[in-house]
């Protein structure tokens, strides 16, 4: 039962970030995504931070670790098209991607 408990903490988990990131969003990019789309893209930007050795890095002395948010939206926008997901603007996707961050920082994972 903990095991589903778990799955269904990380699906609520994903709505919240599903929506802080739609709210983030400037207001010509707000409809542009559909839910679908979002998840898809945290998905691999979870895929991103686990393969990129990014979650393995030491921090700073000030206690952080410097993460190449443009790198990220550029691999969403690459994985996307390899798995035909459709083709996406790194500059916008750039905004999700800063949208996620900034969900992390509202909840104090990262400073």
């Amino acid at each position: 039962m903990a095991l589903e408990d778990d799955f269904l903490l990380d699906d609520l988990d994903d709505e919240k970030t599903i929506e802080f990131i739609k709210n983030y969003l400037p207001q010509e990019l707000k409809e542009k995504f559909t839910d679908d789309e979002l998840y898809y893209f945290l998905d691999v930007m979870d895929d991103y931070y686990a393969d990129s050795g990014i979650l393995d890095v030491e921090p700073d002395k000030e206690g952080y670790v410097d993460i190449d948010l443009e790198k990220v939206a550029a691999y969403i926008v690459q994985e996307a098209k390899k798995n035909e997901m459709g083709e996406y603007d790194p500059e916008e996707i750039l905004f999700v991607v800063q949208g996620e961050m900034e969900y992390g920082n509202s909840l104090g994972q990262v400073d």
